[in-house]
């Protein structure tokens, strides 16, 4: 018979056997839940983790403290492809962490991060300061595709040095790119704290991610901040309408583009083909401007969008709405194109 203090022993090494219960079928490079799990303030120790594993500081000298910069998202800018999505931190030294989840490939990460990374470095300094307060600038882009072709590493980083000595010129800019397909194909166990993320990124379930979690307490942290996000009806809805305006874009976006300029290429059937191809980008175009800002105030627009009927010049405006914050924004842009 088991004694009265050996079951409540076992009963006490039950309760403390680690669980963690993954989400089944959550996208984490969702960008909406990347921000609620990794960007806010009870993330705070899952960011920590994250950043200490891209960034590898030496021993010692681990991020131990980050301030939040970004503000809460209004959710009806959650169909808004331009809404800051992202996160960024500042460290105690001042320096400043900007992360960015971009998963369709738009063919201008290069010019687009440093387009960023410059409005973040100059946007430190106020009315009479001077160039030595700028502080460093981190930029971390999580790729849902692969940028560097050839290249198996999944992991890039970027500064500027000198091109003969390799000397560097100033530490302020950094920027970092993580290719997340690159680390699908590496049919084995992570290997360091960073390979862990990446294939947390990766949406691994099951006993694969709950054996990492054992390992990684700042992961463990972001499967209970997911589990609870998951949870929340009001969270997992706003998750949904983002996913499906992200679906959209990058069927619509890389329909159009793609299938536009192979059949541009062939003869004879391209005309009646293409026909459908500016249809289908006027639709997308003339949706989101209903949904973004409303049926009746953007009807001019889209009326002025549905006259265009040059599959290049729609192609442009839908790489430029998602940028719009207002309506005075959408009008400049579709105005601003020639043609449209």
């Amino acid at each position: 018979m088991t004694k009265k203090g050996e079951q409540a022993n076992g009963a006490t090494r039950q309760s403390c056997t680690p669980r963690f219960a993954t989400v089944k079928g959550i996208n984490r490079t969702n960008d909406y839940a990347f921000k609620r799990i990794l960007g806010a303030e009870e993330g705070k120790e899952a960011l920590l983790g994250f950043l200490n594993a891209v960034l590898k500081p030496p021993p010692g000298r681990e991020l131990t403290k980050v301030e939040l910069l970004d503000r809460e998202l209004d959710p009806e800018y959650l169909l808004d492809r331009g809404a800051r999505l992202d996160v960024l931190a500042r460290t105690v030294q001042g320096a400043l962490i900007n992360i960015e989840v971009q998963i369709a490939n738009r063919y201008d990460i290069d010019r687009r991060t440093l387009f960023y990374w410059a409005r973040l470095y100059q946007g430190q300094l106020g009315a009479g300061q001077k160039f030595i307060e700028l502080c460093k600038t981190i930029t971390i882009n999580v790729l849902g595709f692969n940028w560097f072709a050839g290249d198996q590493r999944y992991h890039h980083t970027f500064h500027i040095r000198e091109d003969v000595t390799g000397q560097l010129l100033s530490d302020d800019l950094e920027i970092h790119f993580l290719e997340l397909e690159k680390v699908k194909g590496l049919k084995r166990r992570s290997q360091d704290a960073l390979e862990a993320w990446l294939m947390y990124l990766n949406n691994l379930e099951g006993e694969e991610m709950e054996a990492i979690a054992v390992e990684n307490p700042a992961i463990k942290k972001a499967l209970t901040i997911e589990e609870a996000f998951w949870r929340s009806e009001r969270e997992r809805r706003l998750y949904e309408l983002r996913e499906k305006a992200l679906r959209d874009e990058i069927v619509m976006m890389d329909g159009a583009r793609a299938e536009g300029k192979a059949e541009g290429k062939a003869e004879g059937k391209a005309e009646g083909k293409a026909e459908g191809k500016v249809e289908m980008a006027q639709e997308a175009i003339c949706k989101y401007l209903e949904v973004r800002f409303g049926e009746e105030a953007s009807l001019g627009l889209r009326e002025k969008v549905k006259k265009c009927t040059n599959l290049d010049m729609l192609d442009k405006i839908m790489n430029k709405i998602y940028t719009a914050s207002s309506l005075k924004d959408a009008r400049a842009i579709i105005e601003g194109v020639p043609g449209a």
